[in-house]
């Protein structure tokens, strides 16, 4: 599977760059069309050339640039690791809620740790400026694909390098979805941010939205047709997206509607969801089409559950990033999930933060991302134990952690909550748990563990089936759906990770979002589900170092959204206006 996404998805990405898109440090404007590909070099292979820019749209989910880990980066102005998509999205999402303790004091990162951040951090700008150029680089290939005739191309036509309208139109779907996708999280850290769309010329400045909700309906509108334009029959190439990618975002949109834009659509939601899981129902855990493996998904081998995978039956990753070891090398992707909460550390006695980090599957360990102590207590921890399998990897007082996170900023003052590896499965999709023998922890993987890469070859989940099944649980306990048929969908979630099920008096908004934070952890989603709980913001759930107080303190309301940023405003002048308190 991995040589499949190699070809296309990284080595078509260069070809993309060297052709007819680049984007510069100037994030806010859509790029410039260089016209560095010839019409006579386009003619030779338009399938080719057209998948090569189809393939930077979905690279630019994985990686930072074009040469290495941080060589020729999109975003000029900060670490090409740092800035890497899923990486500042587990940034704006993780850090500043009660997920993640990062102790490393990076520019920028731990003003989200401690929620204090103002318009100019660089993280912030760099997550704007990540999402607008992968939205950039989709509305190119959209755009371009209109335009054909200028490079002398003609759809259709006989050969292997001829391309088809059906072809065509079909990778013109995905590269609205990928735009949507950006879109999601522009909309729910930003709100009123800018349009940029297909319909624009080259350099035009695109204007800002009267209103999120003109954005989010916008997009929505977009997706929705892509989603009843989908062909019936079609079925996605490993790495590529597919009809339940699209239909699960449109879910998420849906389900954030009430806090993104005030108005409430729980029930389209509800009736999206159903669909995708009557697709998937029959198969996997219970028959409910989720794998039956938990910790399998964050392997080194979860490729097996993703689209085009080896197990269609365990399809839960809807929506993927692919990683391998030798093509995708970022400073973020799933290489940071593992990274940064192991450590290397096994000359330390169980005593005293211990970690063996050759037992996770790579050779790069930093030792900088705890868990807080209120992120922890909803395990169930006792005596540094849980039956709950989504937390059996973590380190605790077993080897010489604390729950309490008396000294943040020093390693082993909280858990260790370890969750990405890059271990390998069995082909049914179990992988071999067992104890270690020498230390009594938790391990996982069939042996031996090979550890000699820095970079590993486990994929990142963008959407689950198991956020399918939570969402659509959600919307019936709002009252949009059948609650009988919610309270089984969560307690297929609940019963995999080996908990007890709930019974109706357990099924309540408070439990599920709880349930969501076991179940997504470190998948960068935790802020957005505190905000429509009405938990982020105020004092009706406090964590350690909320507002910057160690015992935690209230959030002002304006910060359920992100400050549009400094450079941004400033490009910008007085036609844009900044999110209200920055």
């Amino acid at each position: 599977m991995k040589s499949i996404i190699s070809k296309f998805f990284i080595g078509a990405a260069l070809v993309a760059m060297t052709g007819l898109s680049a984007c510069t440090g100037d994030l806010d404007q859509l790029p410039k069309d260089p016209n560095v590909l010839t019409p006579d070099q386009f003619q030779k292979d338009p399938k080719g050339y057209l998948g090569g820019i189809l393939g930077k749209c979905y690279s630019s989910l994985a990686i930072s640039g074009q040469y290495g880990p941080n060589g020729a980066a999109d975003i000029n102005g900060m670490d090409g690791g740092t800035s890497q998509y899923t990486r500042v999205m587990f940034y704006l999402e993780d850090l500043p809620t009660d997920i993640g303790l990062w102790i490393y004091q990076d520019a920028g990162v731990y003003d989200m740790v401690q929620d204090v951040w103002a318009a100019n951090n660089v993280i912030i700008y760099g997550a704007y400026s990540r999402y607008y150029t992968h939205i950039a680089v989709c509305n190119d290939f959209i755009r371009l694909t209109r335009n054909l005739g200028t490079y002398g191309i003609s759809v259709g036509g006989s050969g292997d390098t001829a391309i088809s309208q059906d072809e065509l139109d079909q990778m013109v779907r995905e590269a609205r979805a990928l735009r949507g996708l950006s879109y999601y999280y522009v909309i729910n850290w930003f709100g009123r941010a800018v349009i940029a769309w297909d319909d624009m010329n080259y350099g035009d400045t695109p204007a800002q939205a009267a209103s999120a909700k003109e954005l989010f309906d916008k997009v929505t509108a977009d997706l929705e047709d892509v989603l009843a334009t989908w062909p019936q029959n079609h079925t996605p190439q490993y790495g590529r997206i597919g009809r339940d990618a699209v239909e699960a975002l449109l879910c998420k949109y849906y389900l954030n509607a009430e806090s993104f834009i005030g108005e409430k659509m729980y029930d389209k939601c509800w009736s999206h969801a159903e669909n995708i899981i009557a697709r998937h129902q029959g198969g996997g855990f219970q028959g409910s089409g989720l794998a039956m493996d938990y910790l399998a998904l964050f392997c080194g081998s979860n490729d097996m559950f993703m689209p085009g995978g080896s197990l269609p039956a365990q399809n839960e990753i809807l929506w993927g990033v692919p990683y391998d070891h030798e093509m995708t090398t970022p400073w973020g992707g799933t290489m940071f999930l593992i990274a940064a909460p192991t450590g290397n550390f096994s000359d330390k006695p169980l005593t005293d933060g211990f970690c063996n980090g050759s037992w996770y599957g790579t050779n790069a360990h930093w030792g900088c991302l705890l868990a807080r102590e209120q992120f922890s207590n909803i395990f169930g921890f006792v005596g540094g134990e849980t039956a709950d399998v989504r937390a059996s990897l973590w380190l605790t007082e077993k080897a010489g952690y604390t729950m309490a996170n008396t000294d943040p900023k020093s390693w082993a003052n909280g858990y260790a909550a370890i969750k990405f590896t890059n271990v390998k499965a069995n082909a049914d999709g179990t992988v071999p748990h067992w104890k270690d023998p020498d230390t009594g922890l938790n391990r996982i993987g069939v042996q031996p563990v090979e550890s000699s890469s820095d970079w590993p070859d486990t994929d990142f989940p963008i959407i689950r089936l198991a956020d399918v099944y939570m969402m659509a649980s959600e919307c019936a306990l709002r009252g949009a759906g059948d609650s009988g048929k919610g309270l089984q969908y969560a307690n297929y979630v609940r019963q995999r990770a080996g908990v007890t099920p709930w019974n109706a008096t357990d099924y309540t908004l408070d439990n599920i979002g709880n349930e969501r934070a076991r179940e997504f952890y470190h998948e960068g989603m935790r802020r957005t589900d505190l905000n429509r709980m009405n938990k982020f913001t105020g004092s009706a759930y406090n964590w350690t170092l909320k507002g910057g107080i160690q015992d935690g303190t209230a959030l002002p309301s304006y910060m359920r959204l992100y400050p549009l940023p400094t450079n941004v405003i400033a490009g910008y002048g007085s036609s844009m206006v900044q999110n209200e308190g920055y």
